[in-house]
């Protein structure tokens, strides 16, 4: 047998990217699907304590200067010891939200913020329209 040593053999890849991209394809369409669950042992909380809802304080100041906290009218000279006393029954992680007409004076809504921080209260909102 004698070879030709002229001729170069040609390498036909078409065969090799046909499979390559079948494989592609099924990777493409199986790779969302696969999920990778660790277990996880959790500690256990404590089953006796449970989270609640405290309520909201709900203050209105109306142009005439008379205040409401909740359902329960107050006058404003007597406002700071009367919602001090007030706020014994609250709890004091709740909300307040002080809504004021925007025609009063400036210091009649910052002296009712001042009564609900001496009262105790931390996370105090100031109501606004829009």
């Amino acid at each position: 047998m004698a070879y030709n040593w002229d001729e170069k053999p040609e390498l036909n890849i078409t065969p090799l990217v046909d499979v390559m991209l079948v494989l592609l394809a099924i990777m493409m369409v199986i790779a969302p699907n696969m999920i990778y669950e660790e277990k996880i042992n959790l500690p256990q909380s404590s089953k006796t304590k449970s989270l609640s809802k405290i309520p909201p304080v709900h203050i209105t100041i109306d142009k005439d200067k008379n205040l409401k906290v909740n359902k329960d009218n107050y006058q404003l000279n007597a406002f700071l010891d009367n919602f001090f006393l007030y706020s014994r029954k609250l709890d004091l992680k709740a909300t307040v939200l002080i809504s004021a007409d925007k025609s009063l004076d400036y210091g009649v809504v910052m002296s009712v913020l001042a009564a609900v921080k001496q009262a105790g209260f931390t996370e105090v909102s100031l109501a606004t329209n829009g």
